[in-house]
């Protein structure tokens, strides 16, 4: 089957044979290098996780247990879904 960016390879691909020069296809290259190494996605997740921890950090300061808070908002989660403490290790 086809790779996940084979679509960008061939808008890079029908650009680059169509351009005057390669400059022109820098937005379809982008594209294409993004899909292959995830580069900018990484640094986002990274920027997301240095907030999270920055925002625990000033959160322990303020009293917290910081146990506490890496509980509350997992990384993963980005903290949109907060666990609900009450229904936690019970059965209902």
């Amino acid at each position: 089957g086809r790779s996940r960016c084979f679509v960008y390879w061939q808008e890079f691909s029908k650009c680059y044979s169509q351009a005057d020069a390669p400059s022109q296809c820098r937005v379809q290259a982008d594209d294409y290098l993004e899909c292959l190494h995830h580069t900018k996605e990484i640094e986002r997740a990274k920027a997301v996780r240095a907030e999270f921890i920055k925002q625990a950090e000033h959160q322990a300061k303020e009293g917290r247990k910081v146990a506490d808070l890496l509980a509350d908002g997992v990384i993963v989660s980005v903290g949109l879904i907060q666990r609900d403490r009450a229904s936690d290790g019970k059965e209902q």
